[in-house]
């Protein structure tokens, strides 16, 4: 997403269900926070949201019980201030595992006046520790902001695939990483997706490829996500409409990753939205992590989903 400010990693639960086609039949308000990457590791759940100085993970057993990991922080990366900018800030993660290693991707800014720039380094395991990998993997410029990186290791092909950009300019890139995963080998032309801002996120199902994405302002009513499908990772791009969308209690759910259950077998969406907000924004305070189930329809479409309690 834009950086938007810094978002509190305080603890807190909530736990609701609900019934009926496109309904969530669990809902957990996991904690203060934005921008979650999401996978299952070691029997557990493990979750990346947005920091500000720092970035960390969530894991849990049971997804009631949560336990915080420190990862990366400012110092620990050298170049982070090669810029002359006065301040920097860390958002929108992403966790990857290639190999049986793990690679932690990140925005790093101010978007303005400097470029944003995006950061990988390589981690031990999901709870790392993290040695990031000494240079920017990626630097904005000309109207392409380097944010929201999301890598994606197809299954069919092995190919290693950056999705990055988005916000102010709204536009999607996408870029073969090497098989050191942490250098980009070139980059792959795509078309612009409809309804696309910012904060892209691909996943496969039963060899269809889905690109969701968010829509909209950060912190205003219109954020939501989309997404679109294809017959590979690259596109071409066929627009499917809306999965989340602000409703009369929640307020601009979006900025996501999908992920599988290793166990049941059932995908998640785990994303974040403004809880206890009215009017179309903006917004100010802390945005709440959520995780919920998602249907696919016999054609493979996403059911949208409603948000619950």
């Amino acid at each position: 997403m834009h950086l938007g400010g810094k978002a509190a990693l305080a603890a807190a639960l909530l736990l609701a269900s609900g019934a009926g086609a496109g309904a969530a039949q669990e809902v957990r308000s996991v904690f203060a926070g934005a921008d979650p990457s999401a996978l299952f590791a070691d029997g557990k759940m493990w979750i990346y949201p947005t920091g500000g100085d720092g970035l960390q993970a969530w894991s849990s057993a049971d997804r009631r019980r949560w336990t915080k990991h420190p990862l990366l922080r400012l110092s620990d990366i050298r170049w982070a201030k090669d810029d002359g900018a006065p301040v920097h800030f860390l958002w929108a993660p992403d966790m990857v595992v290639d190999q049986g290693r793990y690679y932690f991707y990140y925005s790093i800014g101010p978007q303005n006046p400097t470029p944003s720039r995006l950061g990988v380094a390589v981690c031990s395991g999901p709870a790392g520790p993290c040695t990031d990998s000494g240079k920017p993997l990626l630097t904005g410029g000309d109207g392409f902001e380097a944010i929201d990186p999301a890598v994606f290791v197809d299954p069919a092909s092995g190919r290693r695939l950056l999705y990055a950009g988005g916000s102010a300019g709204a536009k999607l890139r996408v870029f073969e990483l090497a098989p050191d995963m942490v250098t980009i080998a070139r980059e792959i032309p795509v078309d612009q997706p409809p309804q696309f801002t910012e904060g892209a996120f691909l996943h496969e199902r039963d060899g269809t490829y889905y690109l969701s994405y968010s829509h909209g302002r950060w912190n205003r009513a219109d954020y939501s996500v989309h997404y679109a499908t294809a017959p590979s990772p690259t596109g071409p791009w066929t627009y499917r409409g809306v999965i989340l969308q602000a409703d009369a209690k929640y307020k601009g759910p979006g900025h996501h990753s999908f992920v599988r259950d290793p166990e049941s077998g059932e995908w998640l969406i785990v994303y974040h939205r403004w809880e206890g907000q009215t009017g179309d924004g903006p917004y100010r305070g802390e945005r709440q992590v959520a995780i919920q189930p998602i249907r696919y329809d016999a054609a493979g479409l996403i059911e949208p989903v409603r948000m619950t309690e």
